[in-house]
């Protein structure tokens, strides 16, 4: 089960697409791992996925430099706190968060697919008339 979760979890990471999320919801309901556990695993798993990532697309040339630099610097700070903060959260109430912060990833990625269609809906009406 461990090296299914991996795979799936690293190809997703791979893409840029959160592969910790799946992760961390992969060893809490299937496999029975307490979420202060789960997430603090993710944190390890994210560094070599991360490096592979980060490798592969300066490589492709897909990253702005200043903008990561700058993003990381404060990303740290604010890992910092949070990891300071999730230390002494009940468990309940990190699940609940997790499960609050998974609601709003979906509802964000709802939300852009329906734009995303409106939009071509809107481009494909607009080459009809023509």
């Amino acid at each position: 089960m461990e090296l299914l979760a991996g795979i799936i979890s690293g190809i997703i990471s791979g893409t840029g697409m959160g592969g910790g999320t799946i992760l961390i919801f992969l060893l809490t309901f299937l496999m029975g791992v307490e979420q202060h556990t789960a997430q603090a695993t993710n944190l390890i798993f994210f560094i070599p996925t991360s490096i592979v990532a980060i490798i592969v697309n300066l490589k492709n040339k897909n990253i702005d430099l200043k903008l990561a630099i700058t993003i990381s610097i404060f990303g740290i700070i604010g890992a910092i706190i949070g990891a300071n903060i999730s230390i002494y959260m009940d468990v309940n109430l990190l699940k609940k968060c997790f499960g609050i912060f998974l609601i709003a990833v979906t509802i964000n990625e709802i939300y852009s697919i329906i734009k995303l269609y409106k939009k071509d809906k809107k481009e494909d009406n607009k080459n009809i008339k023509k």
